[in-house]
């Protein structure tokens, strides 16, 4: 066989055992190193017909597969290869039983085994052995690989040449055929004494790459005094495998996890025991389960990967809502250090007046039901019955009977204005200031109510000497003024505090 007897030559292909890929075209010598094409024509592994998929989701990015197959066992010890699982999983949280026969049937070893087929794997594997270039005009190549790194592939020839040749520019590369030990996909493997024959096997693991949210549509009446509700779970699986005919659950809750993600789990698990009547229940079944919420999917969902999928899970008609508004042009309270005698500390200069949707989610409220952590989005129709949004926020999860409140957005006729208007020391330990709050409504006929939360941020011994309209005390840091403003009216609140703090 011919060698060409120069640098910079490389091929792009494999070939295993006769069967070859290549790209087609030359490239720059010059441009970055593109990996070795894997080959598409190794046999993949028959996968028995699975016998159920159980997928339990938390809003965590985590989730427990349950998967039941059917094998046929070698008598005594052998070797169980179990493929097609998630590609994220945490393989300490593996659990392995047989559900034919789980007393004759023992687990001796488990492996997880991710050395999949690669142009580089194959490179490392064939150090010191004999492989076959093509490059892209034709030149054939053949020697013993030293080195097939950092862009490069180095061959000894019969001789004892050595050639260098640049990945950049290879046709084909040939291996006489795959080394052991390498596999197509990343796969589980069980070394087992059993009885034999066909036994179902149940596989029990935690993945990474799922996650569930909920997403909320709020449809708010024209009058603000009631809003229209719809809930769906948004399922994200990039777990690197696909759920055909799921059996689903949802876990909504803060569900403690080791920083290591390692998990143990109790053979008898008995998560997806429940049956439902697919025809006759609604889509998605809501119950407690622990100190969490739990939400089944009625009926089998198929989960692809690299999938995007909703289904409704909650909604409600007719519920009593309003909107507030909020001026809070003060400074905000972050704790009590020790007296802030500065005069100028903390103004703000803030004019927005914010916009807030209140509604709760009892049953005397058309819902009763609780609502998962999840995003918020806020429309309302306009004259033509078009609807538009006017919000969106996030919500916590919220048992039934809460109230929930969400900032939508600044009210754009509202303006407040905060001002400091008098600072004295009545003694060393002892000082007063005044501060005046105007309020304007812009809006042409429609009065509005605002609420002014005041933090009291300079020590904790405060007291209110006078003000200009009532005040309601929130806590030892805070106090709220509700005032209503007419259209066209500018509205005024004063009020002067006095902080007393030890010598």
């Amino acid at each position: 066989m011919k060698i060409a007897k120069w640098m910079g030559v490389i091929a792009a292909g494999v070939m295993l055992t006769g069967v070859m890929v290549g790209t087609a075209g030359a490239q720059d010598a010059t441009a970055t190193p593109t990996p070795l094409p894997l080959p598409t024509t190794i046999p993949a592994t028959d996968v028995p017909q699975s016998d159920g998929v159980n997928l339990t989701i938390y809003n965590q990015g985590t989730a427990l597969v349950q998967d039941r197959r059917t094998f046929t066992l070698q008598k005594g010890v052998g070797v169980l290869n179990f493929t097609d699982v998630a590609a994220s999983i945490d393989a300490t949280s593996v659990s392995f039983k047989s559900l034919t026969d789980p007393a004759g049937t023992s687990v001796l070893e488990q492996n997880y085994v991710y050395d999949l087929v690669g142009s580089s794997a194959l490179l490392e594997r064939y150090l010191d052995q004999q492989i076959d270039i093509v490059t892209n005009d034709g030149t054939e190549f053949s020697g013993q690989l030293l080195s097939g790194r950092n862009g490069e592939i180095i061959l000894k020839q019969a001789d004892g040449q050595v050639t260098v040749l640049s990945q950049t520019n290879i046709r084909d590369v040939r291996f006489p055929a795959l080394p052991d030990g390498l596999i197509t996909r990343p796969t589980l493997r069980w070394m087992l004494d059993s009885k034999g024959g066909s036994q179902q096997v149940e596989l029990t693991y935690l993945t990474g790459g799922m996650n569930w949210t909920a997403d909320y549509t709020f449809l708010l009446a024209n009058d603000n005094s009631k809003l229209d509700l719809n809930g769906w779970i948004t399922l994200t699986n990039t777990s690197g495998a696909a759920f055909k005919d799921a059996k689903v659950k949802l876990v909504a809750g803060d569900v403690n996890r080791l920083p290591d993600q390692q998990a143990q789990f109790a053979s008898g698990m008995a998560l997806n025991e429940a049956t439902t009547d697919a025809a006759a229940a609604p889509p998605v079944q809501q119950r407690n389960f622990n100190e969490y919420k739990l939400y089944e999917i009625s009926r089998p969902v198929t989960v692809g990967d690299n999938e995007t999928k909703q289904v409704e899970f909650v909604s409600g008609t007719n519920i009593p809502a309003h909107t507030f508004f909020v001026y809070e042009g003060g400074t905000p309270y972050y704790g009590y250090s020790g007296p802030i005698t500065d005069q100028y500390y903390g103004q703000t200069g803030i004019t927005d007046v914010q916009n807030w949707l209140e509604f709760t989610t009892g049953k005397e409220n058309n819902l009763d039901a609780a609502l998962p952590a999840g995003r918020v989005r806020v429309y309302q129709q306009d004259v033509d019955g078009s609807a538009l949004l006017i919000g969106e926020n996030q919500i916590d999860h919220t048992p039934k009977g809460e109230n929930v409140k969400l900032f939508l957005g600044n009210a754009f006729d509202l303006v407040g204005s905060h001002t400091q208007t008098d600072f004295k020391y009545i003694g060393t330990n002892v000082l007063e200031e005044t501060y005046e709050i105007h309020l304007r409504n812009r809006k042409e006929n429609q009065a509005v109510e605002v609420r002014v939360p005041e933090h009291l941020f300079r020590w904790s011994n405060w007291e209110i000497l006078n003000s200009s309209d009532p005040y309601t005390k929130l806590d030892s840091a805070s106090m709220e003024f509700r005032v209503t403003v007419q259209p066209g009216e500018e509205k005024v609140l004063t009020y002067t505090v006095r902080y007393t703090w030890p010598r």
